[in-house]
């Protein structure tokens, strides 16, 4: 299956979500749901996570989580072995709990309203699944963390972190008031229609945030995925390299980005910025033609190929965009 690939870097947050194994049950009875609580409460303690979100449905769990230390790989590693092997030992049981890879969607913690979706839709999520009466609170469903929002700071966990969501909904203090406030926003939130085009990030995307925030990542991510990962981020990570690679040829050429629709489509620069994609990224004749504006694939592909042979007498290659280039015949 195409893989999203995981990246970590100090105070990144994530969405991680796992399902049972062929989509079957995680927990037995609400013993089992405290021993998973108390083991994610040791994951937080042994890799210093601070979670923002949780919740346990039948068949899978959902929880927002910040990692100060750049550790999501290695402590998710710890926790859901050390879940597995503890469900298997109470209900004398064996083999795989979780189904597969778990999935980590990297949330955009900026403050501008992405942590509050991701946050939301955690604990949105016993009402979206028919669990809570029509009259029941959202506080009613006993196995999500919005509860503990509605606690005194005292009778919180030390590794439940408030802050952060109360102030993307706009309050200020951890108060009575404040967390009166929260609960009020959140019914609100439940009986309002929910958004797909917002969710859709969130279930089938690999991050939530601005623009800047999906290119900064793209940027960690460059030259860094293999076969196994999605095709779809494999495209944005060398389409991430191919536009850095056309501004460092446009700033060494004194151009802007119109020169490119105002040239000629052969004229021997665009060639070699041309040649100089193909042989450093992965992009397509399709791609390339397009963004750097040679006319079609077909045609592009033709006087690629004379040129870097010396066919065509008109153009003459620029040595320092094209030296050690070799012309590739393959899309």
């Amino acid at each position: 299956m195409p893989r999203t690939m995981r990246v970590e870097y100090p105070g990144a947050i994530y969405h991680v979500m796992d399902r049972g194994d062929r989509r079957e049950d995680i927990f037995v009875d609400d013993v089992d749901r405290q021993d998973f609580l108390k083991t994610l409460a040791e994951a937080c303690q042994k890799a210093g996570w601070q979670v923002h979100a949780y919740c346990l449905m039948r068949n899978h769990f959902h929880t927002v989580l910040e990692t100060p230390n750049a550790n999501l790989v290695e402590g998710m590693r710890w926790f859901l072995s050390a879940y597995t092997i503890r469900l298997n030992h109470r209900q004398k049981l064996f083999g795989h709990v979780f189904s597969g890879r778990y999935k980590a969607l990297l949330v955009d913690g900026s403050g501008h309203g992405y942590l509050k979706t991701a946050c939301d839709y955690v604990h949105l999520n016993p009402a979206r699944a028919g669990l809570l009466g029509k009259e029941d609170r959202l506080l009613a469903y006993p196995w999500s963390s919005f509860g503990w929002y509605l606690a005194a700071p005292e009778h919180r966990p030390r590794w439940i972190r408030v802050d952060r969501l109360l102030g993307e909904h706009g309050i200020q203090q951890d108060s009575p008031a404040g967390r009166q406030e929260f609960e009020r926003h959140m019914e609100a939130r439940r009986l309002a229609e929910q958004d797909e085009q917002e969710l859709k990030p969130l279930r089938r995307g690999w991050c939530l945030g601005s623009e800047e925030f999906r290119q900064k990542l793209l940027e960690l991510m460059e030259g860094k995925l293999g076969e196994n990962h999605s095709g779809e981020l494999r495209q944005e990570t060398a389409e991430q390299k191919g536009n850095r690679v056309i501004a460092e040829e446009l700033a060494r050429l004194g151009w802007q980005e119109s020169d490119l629709a105002s040239r000629r489509k052969a004229h021997p620069d665009k060639l070699a910025i041309a040649l100089r994609l193909r042989n450093e990224t992965t992009l397509s004749i399709k791609w390339i033609v397009a963004r750097v504006r040679i006319g079609s694939s077909k045609g592009a592909k033709s006087v690629l190929h004379r040129w870097v042979h010396g066919q065509n007498k008109t153009a003459a290659v620029q040595p320092k965009a094209c030296a050690q280039i070799e012309f590739q015949s393959t899309v």
